[in-house]
């Protein structure tokens, strides 16, 4: 096979079920989408939807195409095993917090966001801010997810990877204006069911195409070490560890599902307080979505033994592993099966985008408009036209910087990468939560702490250097004399885990806004 020609292999009726499948989920969203007459309407689906269909889309948001393609990628690479798995620990242990204590105080006042609660306990100015930490981390983490997309639709198509980009961002925005939350959840729970079908396809096509069978994919991928599960290395420098699952990931957790409005505006959505329960701690069975993908990477670590790919594809795959489950499914499956299971990747990842956008567009709106405002009856046709406007240059903004990331990133794993991104701000919008529970912080001393805390992981993480290394400006060998990196033939590797930042960074924005400033309102 020629990595080159890998679009070859997707005919014209594989594209008309991408289209096919992509139109029926656009008239499903809209035929599902309800009234549309307020904000209320736009962000929280009038808070009428069931609780199975909300954690059905929190697992839809999580999953999506940075585990769909990156995990399955992550165990065929070199080193690559079920290790991930272990984060799932710290992930259930989060979720039932979330559930127990988050939840209870998101209910007890009509609010749009944990925003909304920190304002209302802290003042509008930590409001501001906690807004502006969540749109940062939004660009930083979900740029990662129109990269998968478009990764996706690159090998299926001659077009320069810049143009998937565009073409994944443009349908996200339609389909987010087509009906707001109502329409997000819905298209979340159909992508959410097809992609478990397409991966549950994947694994049986393989073991029934394999010689020898399952017992093939565990003597073959368990020789290599592929189902490795527990790490108890205590190198600062390995993410992915018992000790990072249990100290780390709920501190992650906690912020991705009860402070950060991508999750967080999905329980908004219930019907009540325990439903809303119900929704974020049944989402735990997500893990489950996990182990699946692995034993689908494993599957294909096994197939490529047996069926060698060719030296040029064999380099493709160790230049990039984020590529080899969209090229698995293109040039191995019958015609119509490929477009409509590559339909699905496109479809969790637009999904996944519409939800940022929304989320973006309502956090956005709630800072440059007063409570007063926002509230007005007589504003609503206003404030939901302003609402749509967000949505656009929202999703312009996220493929501009998708676009950049992209010529940054250089081989690293989409999930690896999606984590690494999210480090800068999980751990200061946690530590502001955590500050309006406490009631007694200030914006001044938040902000401060959110400041330490970027800086902090900036110091950790390759990202900055790499930018100066890219325009010649230092050496990694000089950069490594002064930061925790090593330098290998010219590139920089971290000695400390962008995970141990979630932790630290909570607590040190927490600490700066109780230490630095008290307020009255509470």
């Amino acid at each position: 096979m020629d990595p080159t020609s890998l679009h070859e292999y997707f005919t014209t009726l594989d594209w008309i079920v991408v289209f096919g499948y992509l139109g029926l989920t656009t008239w499903v969203g809209h035929v599902l989408s309800g009234k549309q007459s307020s904000i209320r309407d736009f962000f929280l689906a009038g808070r009428s939807l069931p609780w199975p269909a909300v954690s059905g889309s929190i697992i839809a948001t999580e999953i999506s195409g940075v585990t769909f393609i990156g995990v399955p990628g992550m165990v065929y690479a070199a080193q690559g095993n079920f290790t991930y798995l272990q984060w799932g620990i710290g992930s259930i242990i989060a979720r039932i917090l979330v559930g127990l204590f988050f939840v209870r105080v998101f209910y007890q006042r009509e609010i749009y966001s944990p925003y909304d609660y920190m304002g209302d306990r802290l003042g509008e100015g930590v409001k501001r801010l906690a807004t502006v930490i969540f749109s940062i981390g939004s660009i930083l983490g979900q740029s990662v997810r129109v990269l998968v997309a478009a990764l996706a639709l690159k090998v299926v198509t001659p077009l320069d990877f810049h143009y998937c980009i565009l073409i994944i961002g443009l349908f996200a925005v339609a389909w987010t204006l087509m009906g707001g939350m109502q329409t997000v959840i819905w298209t979340d729970v159909m992508q959410f069911l097809l992609f478990m079908a397409g991966a549950v396809l994947t694994l049986f096509w393989i073991t029934g195409s394999l010689e020898g069978g399952w017992s093939a994919i565990f003597e073959t991928a368990g020789d290599a070490g592929k189902f490795t599960l527990l790490n108890l290395s205590t190198d600062p420098a390995v993410g992915f560890t018992l000790w990072v699952a249990i100290l780390a990931v709920p501190f992650q957790n906690l912020s991705a599902f009860g402070v950060d409005q991508l999750n967080a505006q999905r329980m908004f959505c219930c019907r009540n307080e325990s439903d809303a329960r119900k929704a974020i701690i049944a989402s735990s069975a997500a893990i489950l979505v996990t182990l699946l993908m692995l034993m689908v990477g494993a599957g294909l670590y096994t197939w490529y033994a047996q069926y060698d790919p060719g030296e040029a594809m064999a380099n493709y795959f160790a230049k990039d592993s984020n590529i080899i489950y969209p090229s698995w499914i293109t040039t191995t499956l019958p015609v119509g099966l490929r477009g409509l299971i590559l339909a699905g990747i496109f479809a969790a990842a637009i999904s996944s985008l519409d939800s940022i956008l929304a989320a973006l567009s309502q956090t956005t709106l709630s800072i440059i408009k007063k409570k007063e405002e926002l509230q007005d009856p007589d504003n609503r046709a206003q404030l939901l036209k302003l609402s749509r406007l967000l949505v656009v240059g929202w999703g312009i903004g996220l493929s501009i910087f998708a676009i950049g990331l992209d010529s940054l990133r250089g081989n690293v794993n989409m999930v690896v990468l999606a984590f690494g991104m999210i480090s800068y701000t999980t751990g200061p919008l946690l530590g502001m939560f955590l500050a309006a529970l406490h009631g007694k912080s200030t914006a001044r001393g938040l902000t401060l702490g959110f400041i330490l805390s970027f800086l902090l992981v900036l110091y950790i993480r390759t990202d900055f250097w790499n930018i100066l290394l890219n325009f010649n400006a230092t050496s990694a060998e000089q950069i490594a004399s002064f930061a925790p990196f090593e330098a290998e033939g010219g590139k920089l590797k971290s000695k400390i885990n962008a995970a141990w930042a979630w932790p630290v960074t909570a607590l040190l924005t927490w600490g700066c806004g109780v230490l630095l400033g008290r307020t009255e309102k509470a």
